[in-house]
């Protein structure tokens, strides 16, 4: 059995491109609904705001681990940290990475990340009423 989950996708976009949207702090904030305080920069905290309805009370904060251009970016985080008056700073924090391989049509993104078998504590807040299942409304 293996301890790492991997989600890979081809993209119809060259691998210039995705790497600006991950690494890009506003295009990352975009689409992953953060308002970030400045660019991501390897080996430094990264920090903003969510925007999602429900969490906006939420500051999301990862340690940028690897930026190698067009290929790797990585960074470490608690993806649970969302009550304000818990400190999280002793907990293993989970690594995330995106590979990028240039495919036939455009681009291969690949997140192998380990696989975890924790849940988030019972604290986390409930989505808002304008997010469904498959994530928010828009």
């Amino acid at each position: 059995m293996s301890d790492r989950i991997e989600k890979r996708i081809e993209l119809k976009a060259p691998v210039s491109r995705v790497w600006r949207a991950l690494t890009d702090y506003r295009e990352f904030g975009e689409w992953f609904r953060v308002e970030l305080e400045g660019p991501f920069v390897a080996g430094q905290i990264s920090h903003g705001r969510m925007t999602y309805p429900g969490y906006e009370h939420v500051i999301w904060q990862v340690v940028v681990q690897k930026m190698e251009p067009e290929t790797l970016f990585s960074f470490t985080w608690h993806p649970y940290a969302v009550d304000p008056a818990v400190d999280y700073s002793t907990e293993t924090p989970t690594l995330v990475e995106f590979k990028l391989e240039k495919a036939a049509t455009g681009t291969l993104l690949s997140s192998p990340n380990p696989a975890s078998t924790k849940s988030p504590p019972p604290a986390v807040p409930k989505p808002s009423s304008e997010t469904t299942e498959a994530g928010p409304s828009r």
